[in-house]
């Protein structure tokens, strides 16, 4: 199995400290292992989306420190393709959670 990515100190260090999400490709798609129970059910979907949007700004962030595109680019090319997965999915969501 390939290395797994480093953890940051700031969060080896917390005891409090609760993992999200792990995802990889795999046999030619998404692989996820999720913590759905992460927070309270009333706020998850607000907390989930916070999430998900601070990830596509870390995406955006990477690729300019590592090929110099454009932030803004990025997050409208990353936003423009989640919408439209969402909308019309290029694959279905299939597991289960265990």
């Amino acid at each position: 199995m390939p290395e797994e990515l480093h953890i940051p100190s700031n969060v080896a260090d917390d005891r409090n400290a609760c993992e999200l999400i792990r995802a990889w490709t795999a046999h030619g798609g998404l692989v996820c292992s999720l913590n759905p129970g992460a927070w309270p059910a009333s706020d998850a979907a607000i907390a989930w989306g916070i999430l998900l949007s601070d990830i596509a700004r870390h995406v955006a962030d990477a690729l300019h420190q590592s090929y110099g595109l454009e932030r803004t680019e990025v997050l409208s090319r990353v936003r423009a393709v989640f919408d439209s997965e969402l909308d019309r999915p290029t694959a279905p969501v299939k597991g289960k959670f265990v």
